[in-house]
């Protein structure tokens, strides 16, 4: 596993050698499924270790099928390090918060349907090499995990990176994939998710201007919007969210990771 020390909201990847081309490979992390792909000498998975996840021992099984069918299975396990996030204390108007029943139903739907996407994994792996920032910024992101009391009251975590823009900046695809999602919900704004397979996805938040359509193959660096305050936003920002199989990763492991061996 590469780091071979993992924090939650870390994500990793896991490296099978020694199977031959025809073998196929499944398994789980921490009750996470990874979806192998084939790599030189072998095959390797992503793997997210959810935010809110459990630190601790996180128990992992990869099982191999060989191309004439025998079965092989290994298990073990890794420690998972807790990991201390921020807390961040800010003011909205109160119409931003206490929501009438009706666009409460609406935020509901649309936290499901986001779930429900990020559930799904193609089978097919669509990104390559390096994953990029999706927008240039003169500071650095931050505000992964930081646990936000608004108006007083805890709300969720936040499970991603905000890069502070101005309005109108370009905000690009940070890795080959396909357009799962677009539209413009309550609390995210406009946005854009892309699925690049294996059940990875990005997702680019309180966008201004949206400038693909679902279902669009993009390649990495390709512009797919401009930087907004649309949603749930006190100025211009991207947020830039990472899910691997479900699980809410810092878009900085995604990032850091090189990617490139993995060819």
């Amino acid at each position: 596993m590469s780091p071979a020390v993992v924090r939650l909201g870390d994500l990793a990847v896991v490296r099978v050698v020694g199977v031959d081309a025809g073998a196929s490979v499944t398994g789980t992390l921490a009750e996470r499924p990874l979806a192998f792909f084939p790599t030189a000498g072998g095959m390797s998975a992503l793997a997210g270790i959810d935010l809110e996840g459990p630190a601790g021992s996180g128990e992992w099984t990869v099982s191999t099928v060989s191309s004439y069918g025998e079965l092989t299975v290994r298990r073990g396990s890794l420690t998972i390090e807790p990991r201390e996030f921020p807390v961040e204390r800010l003011s909205l108007p109160t119409a931003m918060v206490e929501l009438d029943p009706e666009t409460t139903r609406r935020a509901d739907g649309e936290a499901r349907r986001l779930r429900d996407l990020y559930a799904t994994a193609a089978p097919e792996r669509r990104w390559r090499g390096p994953f990029v920032a999706p927008v240039e910024s003169a500071r650095q992101p931050g505000g992964f995990g930081a646990r936000r009391v608004i108006n007083g009251l805890s709300r969720s975590p936040h499970a991603g990176l905000d890069y502070s823009a101005e309005r109108g900046t370009p905000v690009v695809a940070a890795n080959s994939g396909r357009v799962a999602l677009t539209g413009e919900f309550f609390f995210p704004g406009r946005l854009v998710i892309i699925d690049h397979g294996l059940g990875l996805y990005t997702a680019y938040f309180h966008l201004d201007r949206i400038t693909v359509a679902e279902q669009d193959v993009v390649l990495r660096g390709a512009p797919i919007g401009e930087v907004g305050a649309t949603g749930r936003a006190t100025g211009p920002h991207l947020h830039f969210a990472v899910i691997v199989g479900s699980a809410r990763v810092d878009p900085a492991s995604l990032l850091g990771l090189n990617l490139s061996r993995y060819e």
